[in-house]
């Protein structure tokens, strides 16, 4: 299975998904997007094109290994996999967590929910480089997780980023929008999970996206998250949904490891 981070994420954060996933009986590998892990302006210099490239040598590696490849993934992480399922035949299904179309959640800001403007003015010169903070509750209801956020000024996964460069969320709205060109094509059954109290992305994220697929896709609300999903309260029923939907232990045990890059 290949799981997938998010933007300024870091394959850290899919590390206990990672190991329950594994523990079901699927070979996981977890590679670092294109531009991540080091800093605002690293990622700034690559797009969205770039991450699926990444994400695309990743699938090759791992389906070298296995019979079938399954992708999982949080926001863009979800929509890079949904792209590759839309071109690679060993994909055989997919999971997005917390799609977003549009940061149009109760916590964002206004003009956070401005994509079409954003993708207008994302590339000027004067705005691509200014960065942009996770506001609070930084997609955790986790009490416990929220304050090491806190404390940590929203980085408390190993090389995740603080802050978004604004150029680089122009490049998540353009893969949002390719994802709906392309979304037809996509056949592969898809699981859809999303928090009905996401702080970042209304559930409407996730009714967009189904209507987008051309395959058979289902949206699970859960009721104890937020925006992370993938490591927030419902972290071990994510994991189990996940798996439980790809056929686990059966559909994809393959021997290996967990593999991150």
């Amino acid at each position: 299975m290949l799981l997938i981070h998010g933007l300024g994420g870091a394959p850290a954060e899919m590390r206990f998904l990672a190991r329950r996933l594994h523990r079901g009986g699927f070979t996981v590998h977890v590679p670092q997007l294109a531009g991540h892990g080091a800093d605002a302006r690293t990622l700034l210099r690559t797009g969205w094109r770039d991450w699926l490239a990444s994400a695309r040598g990743a699938c090759f590696s791992l389906a070298a290994q296995v019979e079938a490849v399954y992708v999982a993934g949080i926001c863009v992480g979800g929509a890079l996999g949904l792209a590759l399922a839309a071109e690679q035949p060993a994909i055989r299904g997919a999971a997005v967590y917390s799609m977003t179309f549009e940061f149009d959640g109760w916590s964002m800001p206004l003009w956070a929910r401005a994509a079409p403007l954003i993708q207008l003015l994302a590339d000027l010169p004067l705005l691509r480089r200014v960065r942009i903070a996770e506001p609070y509750p930084f997609g955790l209801k986790d009490a416990q997780l929220r304050r090491r956020a806190c404390e940590g000024c929203g980085g408390f996964i190993e090389g995740a980023l603080t802050h978004l460069p604004f150029g680089s969320l122009g490049q998540m709205y353009r893969l949002g929008r390719h994802i709906e060109h392309i979304g037809a094509g996509v056949r592969v059954p898809t699981l859809i999970l999303h928090a009905r109290e996401d702080d970042m992305s209304n559930p409407r994220n996730a009714r967009r996206l189904r209507a987008a697929l051309g395959g058979r896709a289902e949206v699970r609300l859960l009721g104890d998250s937020y925006h992370m999903i993938h490591v927030d309260r419902q972290r071990e029923l994510v994991a189990r949904m996940t798996g439980e939907f790809f056929g686990a232990p059966d559909a994809a045990r393959a021997g290996g490891g967990i593999a991150c890059a």
